[in-house]
């Protein structure tokens, strides 16, 4: 079993940066690939971002593209969004999952998902 905690999350003018982790605990997280999802107000949950277990490769959506990064430090068991030039319709909850498979087209979330960090972008 493993246990992911979403943190960084909060209210942030248009065109403002904001920093996300996940933090991951239980089985061996730092061998599992991660995404993150994220959720707005009346819509379905959508594919953000995704990084291969080691860091090497990551992945994005159209877009988040060239204004979010993730990364990852396994020392820490942590992944991170870094998320710059915030747009309003960025506003969402924002998930963390592991174990999926993020290479766009062919995204899939895997079965651990944490309980969300709330972007707020104000215009």
């Amino acid at each position: 079993q493993v246990q992911l905690v979403e943190s960084g999350g909060g209210l942030v003018q248009a065109g403002g940066s904001l920093r996300l982790s996940c933090a991951a605990s239980g089985r061996t997280s730092s061998g599992y690939a991660t995404g993150w999802y994220r959720q707005a107000p009346g819509k379905e949950r959508e594919f953000v971002a995704g990084i291969t277990w080691n860091g090497a490769s990551a992945y994005y959506s159209d877009t988040v593209k060239e204004r979010f990064t993730i990364s990852r430090d396994n020392a820490k068991n942590t992944v991170y969004l870094q998320m710059n030039s915030l747009k309003p319709e960025d506003t969402a909850i924002y998930y963390c999952n592991i174990g999926g498979f993020y290479s766009i087209p062919n995204e899939r979330a895997g079965d651990y998902w944490g309980k969300g960090t709330l972007v707020t972008v104000s215009s």
